[in-house]
């Protein structure tokens, strides 16, 4: 009888009344027909990217968090300048505060060469102070309309592998080829548009799709123009839908109760729960505020595993070994409230087991966290969780 029903309750994850109750509480885009490649390491992203730019015909599409003015970002901003030079129309969308760091004279070189380069929120933060708070989390590039690459990488050595650093970030990329990538397009084009005062000429392209594959994709556009978060609604309706398994990895993990919540029932009606977190962070006071729920979780079954072979950066949810949400998003409350982001949820089996497979590797190397010990840890350590818990919301 239990095993009956839990068959019932595997199918019913996969029905037509779960996705469209998915889509109603996250705004999600859905399209059928799609291929969706994975890249399990930034050393495999960038080779792809960088292919597909030098190959592109009639437009490009970047917009990214964080691009600095090392080796990994002239290269990609030589490939934006050779492609406009051929007569490709190339637009370059970056955060002011996620490029603070890079000089000026970067972009200014791109745009000199024709590449139509724009700042989202710069100076003097007309729309008011408080705007600052805002970030244009996104990671996505779009090649002649037809093809995206998008997840957490952000465009720098830590994430490409390339250059002398000694620090090497985990992160995971995709690429989906087929319809979905027109909302990709759309939302670029409403971005850009308002960020920059007109619409780029890619708005309006028609574009054939030369495949066809077997993977559903669903595209979430959250940000802080929305009344509610469809970010942490996608995250929430997922998880409610597992049945057998529920894998995340994230590097900032900052919940909130209601995600806790849905973490807790997955739990209680049996299925698996593992969280990869990271050991070695690049805000430790992240790390420090999400460790006062690991015991709450603990304590109900789930698992945590910290990584620390690497600086964890990747955002990926594998529900029951086969549905997948990767992108740019984090599990905490700013990109829940206060970023613009984006997440593709790709519904395939085979797409499935292969992110399966990634993660029970990164979990094979990574440390699990023992309930006993961990509540053994100073007292210290307990008084800075307790004292900077109330500026989570921040963070």
């Amino acid at each position: 009888m239990t095993s009956a029903r839990h068959k019932r309750k595997k199918l019913l994850f996969r029905t037509t009344k779960f996705f469209d109750f998915f889509r109603r509480n996250t705004a999600a885009a859905s399209f059928q027909g799609n291929q969706a490649t994975l890249y399990r390491y930034g050393s495999q992203f960038f080779p792809a990217l960088l292919e597909s730019i030098r190959e592109a015909r009639s437009s490009i599409c970047m917009e990214f968090y964080t691009v600095l003015d090392d080796e990994t970002g002239r290269t990609v901003a030589d490939a934006l300048i050779d492609a406009a030079r051929r007569g490709v129309r190339v637009y370059f969308l970056y955060d002011y505060i996620g490029c603070f760091e890079t000089p000026t004279a970067f972009f200014k070189r791109m745009a000199k060469e024709g590449v139509h380069c724009c700042a989202f929120n710069p100076p003097p933060f007309a729309r008011g102070i408080a705007w600052f708070d805002k970030r244009d989390h996104r990671k996505v590039a779009i090649i002649d309309g037809s093809c995206a690459f998008t997840g957490g990488i952000n465009i720098a050595n830590v994430y490409s592998g390339y250059g002398s650093g000694p620090t090497s970030w985990r992160d995971v990329g995709i690429r989906i080829d087929g319809p979905a990538v027109q909302e990709l397009v759309r939302l670029f084009c409403q971005f850009w548009r308002e960020e920059h005062g007109e619409a780029p000429a890619v708005c309006h392209e028609e574009t054939l799709y030369s495949a066809e594959g077997d993977a559903k994709v669903m595209i979430i556009n959250g940000g802080p123009h929305h009344e509610r978060s469809f970010i942490r609604s996608a995250f929430r309706v997922a998880i409610a839908g597992a049945s057998e398994s529920v894998t995340i990895a994230s590097p900032y993990f900052i919940p909130g109760p209601r995600v806790i919540r849905s973490l807790l029932r997955a739990a209680g009606r049996g299925a698996r729960v593992r969280l990869l977190l990271p050991h070695k962070s690049d805000v430790p006071l992240v790390r420090l505020v999400s460790r006062t729920c690991y015991a709450q979780l603990m304590r109900n079954g789930i698992e945590i595993y910290e990584l620390d072979s690497a600086v964890l950066h990747a955002k990926v949810l594998l529900i029951d070994g086969n549905w997948v949400m990767v992108g740019s998003a984090n599990l905490d409350q700013r990109s829940f409230h206060r970023n613009y982001e984006l997440n593709v949820v790709v519904d395939s089996p085979e797409f499935g087991i292969q992110v399966a497979e990634m993660l029970e590797s990164d979990l094979l190397g990574a440390r699990r966290i023992v309930l006993d010990e961990h509540e053994r840890r100073g007292w210290s350590i307990r008084f800075l969780e307790r004292l900077f818990s109330p500026v989570s919301w921040f963070l």
